[in-house]
């Protein structure tokens, strides 16, 4: 009977990396597609190695000696015995790393729900603090012409105004002040940030000529204090 010419394939020897704490906190997916990419690469000797045990026909577990006891001349013993150890080793390795990749997944989204609850926390501590800090409004928009500089930044009825260019809460003290700044500002943009339902907004709003009257096409009057 003709033998096939088989292919002996080499160990691979899987060096399995346990790490301190600090290693396994720095793991990335980069790390863990590391480890897959070994194990698809194990999985393909393991295979390798079944198919020459097929081609001899004993399998893992098949006898290597004849009826009467002595070895078979019929099949190659070294080939049989190098597949059926490196099998061995290497499904010892494949499960070694089976757990090493469950522990850096489990890893990876601890982190993340880590790093989103902390995320979370800090958007709601920015929020309050910007709540904390928001100046009370010193005038209201009361009228808005459609097609004006002030509807195309956005300006709406009911805003209202706690700064416009250089004007806030803090120094104003009538719409004159309003009037000297859209006045010395015409053709340059002027930052506008008004609280609409309970929400600080910011435009950009630039005094210009237009079909309408004024520089703006809104009407603004002053909030009682």
């Amino acid at each position: 009977m003709k033998k096939k010419r088989l292919r002996v394939l080499p160990v691979a020897v899987m060096k399995m990396t346990t790490g301190n704490c600090d290693q396994r906190l720095n793991i990335t997916m980069d790390d863990v597609k590391n480890l897959i990419k070994k194990k698809d690469e194990i999985e393909e000797q393991i295979k390798a190695y079944y198919d020459v045990l097929e081609d001899q026909g004993v399998g893992v577990s098949g006898p290597l000696v004849d009826a009467e006891g002595f070895p078979r001349a019929d099949v190659n013993l070294y080939q049989i015995r190098t597949a059926r150890h490196n099998i061995s080793c290497l499904q010892n390795d494949h499960k070694a790393l089976m757990v090493e990749i469950e522990e850096a997944l489990h890893q990876l989204h601890a982190r993340e729900k880590e790093k989103h609850q902390q995320d979370e926390a800090e958007a709601q501590e920015e929020a309050m603090e910007q709540e904390a800090t928001v100046l009370p409004p010193f005038a209201r928009v009361d009228a808005v012409t459609s097609g004006s500089p002030a509807s195309g930044a956005g300006l709406r009825v009911g805003d209202e105004v706690i700064e416009f260019g250089s004007v806030n809460t803090g120094n104003f003290q009538s719409l004159q002040n309003i009037s000297s700044v859209v006045q010395h500002s015409e053709g340059k943009p002027l930052r506008v940030t008004v609280m609409r339902a309970g929400q600080k907004v910011n435009m950009s709003l630039t005094p210009q000529r237009w079909s309408g009257r004024g520089l703006l096409g809104c009407n603004i009057v002053p909030v009682p204090r």
